[in-house]
């Protein structure tokens, strides 16, 4: 499964958008980093794609994105269940 990881562009390696990044890292899923603007007043493509203007969110092939807060975002990747979030939301156009 190939998914787009849309994170700050922060290179720390601590907080929600690593937290996640590295959640995927661990689960050997391939994933493409999509870095977006710091400041969330900048954020409107992720709030075009998401329907909010925060980091990280998931997006998949279909076209169907995840977000939660970070923590329960990387439990369920850690726990094997990204997959079934697949189409859960179909973004900010539905």
């Amino acid at each position: 499964m190939a998914v787009k990881l849309h994170r700050c562009s922060t290179p720390w390696k601590a907080g929600p958008c690593w937290r996640v990044q590295n959640a995927l890292d661990k689960q050997g899923i391939d994933y493409e980093i999509v870095k977006g603007p710091l400041r969330p007043g900048s954020r409107a493509d992720l709030q075009r794609l998401s329907g909010q203007k925060f980091y990280p969110v998931i997006e998949f092939e279909d076209g169907s994105i995840y977000r939660e807060e970070s923590k329960t975002m990387a439990a369920t990747i850690g726990a094997g269940k990204l997959d079934e979030k697949r189409g859960a939301h179909s973004g900010a156009s539905s």
